[in-house]
Formats: C-alpha cells, sequence, structure tokens
C-alpha cells in the first residue's frame, strides 16, 4: 500500500501540533491545510472544526500529529502520540522532523490495531509538497463555479485535492484579526497584517463607492437632459466620448457588490489599473506642460503654423489653377474653383488671428483636463486639431460632392444613350424611348460634363490626400486612447509576475516527492 500526503510547504517549519486537513474519499490520500500549534484544549480544536465544517462544507478532520522538536520538548511526540485516542479516526498519521534535516519521518497508527505498524508491516508513504498560496490563488476550481462532476464519473485525485484547498478558503481567512484560542500554521498566517490593511480598505471603500454611484446618476440624468443639437455635437466630439468611456468605467468601478466571477473581478482589475495608469500618465504631462512656461511657446508657435499652413495651401491652390504637371484644365472652372478656395482660407486665417489673444488661456486650460488623464489630452488633442483644420475638411466636403454630383449626372446621361432609365418605384434599370431633342440635350451635358470632370477631379483627388493626412494623425490619437482604455494592463502583470492566478484548464504544480522508509 501506499499512502499519499499532499503537505503545504508553509508549514515545513510550523512548531508542533496536531494535523489539519482532509482524506480524499475513493482515493489512499490525504490533504494537510494546517497545523495546529501547541498548547491546546482538545475540546476547543472539535469545536474549531465543527465550525470550519459549517462554513466551508469540508470534511475536516484531525489527520494526526506534527512533530518539529525544539530545545525541551522530547516528550512532545509521545504525548501527541497519545491524542489519536481524543480524535479517532482510521487512520492517525505521525509525521516528525528533525531539524536541519530535509526529509520527513512518517509513521501510521491504524485504528483497528491500536498500534504502530513494524517496519515490515507499514505502508509506504509519498509526500507531495504543494504551494498552497498557489493553489489557492489559482482558479482552477474556484468554489464559486457551481460545477459539480458527474454522477458516474469519479472525481479525480488531484481535483478533488484543488477543490479541498479552494473551498477551505474559511480556513484560512478566519484568523486574519486575531489568533483567538489557537494558533495555526498555513499559507495566510503570515499575511496577517496586510489582511488586517485590505480588509479595512474595503470596508472604507463601501461608503465611498456609494457616494461616486450617486454623483455618476446625477451626472447621467443631466446628460440625458441635453437636447438634440448638444447631445449630436457630443458624440462627434472626441473628449465627450471618452468622457462617457470613463463615465461607465467609474461605474463598473463604483459598484458596492462584488465581483461574482473570475472574469468579472479580472475586468475590473484591468480597468482600474488602466485608470491609474491613465492618470500617472496625465499627471505627467502636466508637469511637463507647466514647466518652463513651455504653454506660451506653444501657443506663440501655434499662430505662425497655422499662417505657414495656409501660405503652402496659397501656394497649392495657385498650382492648381495653372497646368498642374502639365494637364490641360478648363479655366473658367478652374479659376472659379481656386477662387472659391482661397476665399475660404482667407476667412480662416482671420479668425485664427482674431482668436489669437485666447489661444494661451485655452491651451492652459485645455491642459488641466489632464489631470483626468493621458486619455482626456489627447481627446482634446483630437478636437483641437479638427477644428484647427476645419478648412481641409470644408475643401474636402465641397470637392466630394462636387465630384459625386459630375458622376451621377454622368452615369444618368450614360444610361439615355443606351436607351435605359432608372425607375424608382422599382429600383431598376427598365428601357425607355427619347424623343431627338431629349438625346440632342443629353448629348451637350454629359459633353460638358465629361470635359470638365478632370479639373474636378484634380481638386477631389487633392483635397482627399489633405483630408487623409488629418485622419492618420486623428487615427494615432484614438489608436493610443484605445490602446490605454483596452489594454489588460493587470492581466499582463499577472502573466508575468504570477502565471498561476490565470491558470485555465491545466496547472502544472511544482511538487516535491520524498519517499519514508
Amino acid at each position: 500500500m501506499v499512502l499519499k500526503v499532499f503537505f503545504p510547504q508553509c508549514c515545513n517549519r510550523a512548531d508542533s501540533g496536531l494535523l489539519v486537513g482532509r482524506w480524499i474519499p475513493g482515493h489512499d490520500s490525504a490533504v494537510v491545510l494546517a497545523v495546529i500549534h501547541y498548547p491546546f484544549i482538545p475540546g476547543q480544536v472539535k469545536q474549531y472544526i465543527q465550525q470550519m465544517q459549517a462554513q466551508s462544507q469540508v470534511e475536516l478532520s484531525v489527520l494526526g500529529s506534527w512533530s518539529l522538536p525544539k530545545e525541551g520538548q522530547e516528550s512532545m511526540e509521545s504525548f501527541l502520540r497519545d491524542l489519536s485516542t481524543i480524535f479517532p479516526k482510521g487512520r492517525w498519521l505521525q509525521i516528525s522532523r528533525q531539524m536541519g534535516k530535509m526529509g520527513f519521518t512518517c509513521h501510521i497508527v491504524n485504528r483497528d490495531q491500536s498500534k504502530i505498524c513494524t517496519e515490515e508491516e507499514e505502508e509506504r508513504v509519498i509526500f507531495v509538497h504543494y504551494d498552497q498560496r498557489k493553489v489557492m490563488l489559482s482558479q482552477l476550481h474556484p468554489a464559486q463555479s457551481g460545477i459539480h462532476e458527474p454522477q458516474s464519473d469519479a472525481p479525480s485525485e488531484l481535483r478533488q485535492m484543488f477543490q479541498t484547498v479552494a473551498h477551505s478558503e474559511p480556513l484560512f481567512f478566519l484568523d486574519r484579526y486575531d489568533d483567538g484560542p489557537l494558533k495555526s500554521t498555513h499559507w495566510q498566517s503570515e499575511g496577517r497584517e496586510a489582511s488586517i490593511i485590505v480588509e479595512l480598505l474595503k470596508q472604507a471603500s463601501v461608503p465611498l463607492c456609494l457616494l461616486v454611484s450617486w454623483l455618476l446618476s446625477v451626472w447621467t440624468w443631466i446628460c440625458n437632459l441635453c437636447v438634440y443639437p448638444v447631445r449630436f455635437l457630443s458624440t462627434k466630439l472626441s473628449t465627450c466620448i471618452q468622457l462617457s468611456y470613463r463615465t461607465e468605467h467609474m461605474t463598473t468601478l463604483s459598484s458596492p457588490n462584488p465581483a461574482a466571477t473570475h472574469t468579472h473581478f479580472m475586468r475590473k482589475a484591468n480597468i482600474l489599473v488602466s485608470f491609474m495608469v491613465d492618470v500617472a500618465l496625465g499627471m505627467l504631462l502636466i508637469s511637463w506642460l507647466y514647466r518652463d512656461n513651455r504653454i506660451t511657446v506653444v501657443a506663440n508657435t501655434l499662430v505662425p503654423a497655422a499662417d505657414h499652413v495656409a501660405k503652402e495651401l496659397d501656394k497649392l491652390l495657385q498650382w492648381l489653377m495653372g497646368a498642374p504637371a502639365g494637364l490641360k484644365m478648363n479655366r473658367a472652372l478652374d479659376q472659379v474653383l481656386g477662387r472659391f478656395f482661397l476665399y475660404h482660407i482667407h476667412l480662416w486665417i482671420s479668425y485664427i488671428h482674431l482668436m489669437s489673444p485666447f489661444i494661451e488661456r485655452i491651451l492652459w486650460y485645455g491642459g488641466l483636463s489632464a489631470c483626468l488623464g493621458l486619455t482626456f489630452a489627447l481627446s482634446l488633442l483630437s478636437d483641437m486639431v479638427a477644428l484647427l483644420t476645419f478648412h481641409i475638411y470644408c475643401f474636402y466636403v465641397y470637392g466630394a460632392r462636387l465630384y459625386c454630383l459630375k458622376i451621377y449626372g454622368l452615369s444618368s446621361l450614360w444610361r439615355l444613350f443606351r436607351g435605359k432609365k432608372w425607375n424608382v418605384l422599382r429600383q431598376r434599370v427598365d428601357s425607355c424611348s427619347y424623343d431627338l431633342d431629349q438625346l440632342f440635350i443629353g448629348t451637350l451635358l454629359f459633353t460638358i460634363l465629361l470635359f470638365l470632370l478632370p479639373t474636378t477631379a484634380l481638386y477631389y483627388l487633392v483635397f482627399t490626400l489633405l483630408r487623409l493626412v488629418v485622419v492618420l494623425f486623428q487615427g494615432i490619437l484614438h489608436l493610443s486612447v484605445d490602446f490605454i482604455n483596452s489594454f489588460p494592463l493587470f492581466a499582463m502583470g499577472l502573466r508575468i509576475c504570477r502565471p498561476y492566478r490565470l491558470a485555465g484548464t491545466h496547472y502544472h504544480m511544482d511538487t516535491t516527492v520524498c519517499l519514508s522508509v
């Protein structure tokens, strides 16, 4: 016979006492969960185990004794051996270890024999050392999963061991405030002070979460009262969109209800870490902007930059109004379109110079939005770029609309040549007979539109390329914002530092096997 004992590494140097754990049904194995130190009263130990069984729904028991003799405790091993009559079980494990030695010594007392087995009759014992903290936090078989084994299939030994450790959370966390009448050793024993701080923070966060939830509900109610033009404008501004995202994230974080599943917990943790990193980057940006009067330098650079862009656009339009790349353009249409766009450029430059005294103040107050996070600053920069390049957007819209009208007119007149027409009611092309006057006028219009198309297409191509440059820059800003908002920093940190917290269907446990002779 071979008996397998799953022994926690945190108990290797525990003081002498009793082993608390569970015998795995259906297998010749035992799981040690904690060591209760001497001195203790057996009645208190039984009451403690009953309380743990009621909270964890795990069939706990005293598996045996653990002996790590120190000075003045030579008779401790014999005293612990006599406790097998007080805590009767089918087997009583007597595990002992000598200071300075690596191996364990294990004797098994059978209740039927009421004596220690001889070396010939003694069962062979295999110790499997496991990291109790990693098994507890790995979420491989979480207690709240609600997944039950089929009745026909017996649970595996390793699965039952994981379930036993996962369901024994009350055993690990009950004594995190005070030792009580019993002192025990398990993975949580050394982190009791940290557990107290964490629990106090949890209790203090409940009223804070309620306050934040109420403020967010008031903010959402005010946003819903906005009239249609304001609501429509808020869907187009990147800053308003980012504000709605942050409102949704804060609503999720400020919920006083704990995470129901491990996936929900990971989502809330990723949101919280992303928010903290976002705010930290925003504060770094503020410290850089408001140092050495950099906002004034940016404001003084902005107006000359706008003038330079206007001059370059003026040169571009002058080039288009001539013979661009040796192309023969329609001079009348070319002059009309060129002067039309030049007029818009002059209007825009006048507007920029009119706003130049207020640009520094706008940048100063706009830079404060970085205290809400770097994403707010990038969203505000995207909106400012959209406003400063609004004339380029207008040029693109004018050119695209004029080009689409030309293409639509040419396609309609081309159907006229072929004796076809578009049936609006049936949404299809039908045959149609035209008289001579209609064909003559259609031919004239088709010829005019066809010869004017290159001029319109050139303006449309140039302004589309300019618009594409602006869209690419804004796209980089939006990608940066989305990266900060959605990148799972917490999950990546766990993957690097604590991969056992992300264990899925398989978990490779570090084991150390020791044979007792």
